[in-house]
């Protein structure tokens, strides 16, 4: 069972890294900085968001707290103009993070207790915690993109009015056990 949780957890966060991915590539640059107002988040501050995040709970994930001393959650939020190629470069370190440590995971240790901000979960939950987190800012970066995309949004699920036909699709197939984000996620 646990490594077919683990299994589900990466194909999650690999699914929501492309989705991320895909909305970001259909944003001019000048558009990646756009905040709605004061208290809303650009694109470009989500990724710096999720960037120390990801850092921040993914480095030494199973020996040290997963709110570092030296990460400033604060200036995550600064509108700090990067060029789009810095913002990607973050953007991949985060992920690549995340990834090399959930890589290091093995069944037994789900179970063991770690910490964020002194407060106790198993592994298994502070994995769920961070999905939760993670397709959450992805959401909004989606959402951010579709606005300034207008009619060229080219889209990332299942396109209006289409879903007879995908239904369709799938349930002239065979019944299998099948991880629905192999769907989503492209192979590279």
């Amino acid at each position: 069972m646990n490594a077919t949780y683990l299994n589900s957890a990466i194909q999650l966060f690999r699914m929501y890294k492309q989705l991320g991915e895909k909305a970001i590539a259909q944003v001019d640059e000048k558009h990646l900085w756009w905040q709605a107002n004061e208290d809303s988040n650009s694109i470009a501050i989500i990724v710096k968001h999720l960037y120390g995040n990801m850092l921040s709970r993914w480095t030494d994930f199973l020996i040290s707290d997963g709110e570092k001393p030296w990460r400033n959650r604060d200036a995550e939020f600064e509108n700090e103009v990067w060029s789009k190629t810095v913002l990607l470069e973050k953007w991949e370190h985060g992920w690549d993070c995340l990834f090399k440590a959930l890589n290091n995971i093995t069944e037994t240790d789900l179970d063991k207790i770690i910490y964020i901000r002194n407060e106790g979960h198993t592994a298994l939950e502070a994995i769920n915690r961070q999905i939760a987190h993670y397709s959450y800012h992805i959401g909004q970066i989606v959402y951010i993109a579709k606005l300034y995309s207008k009619n060229e949004w080219q889209r990332l699920s299942i396109p209006r009015n289409r879903s007879i036909d995908y239904n369709k699709e799938k349930f002239a197939k065979e019944k299998e056990l099948h991880n629905f984000t192999e769907d989503w996620i492209e192979k590279k």
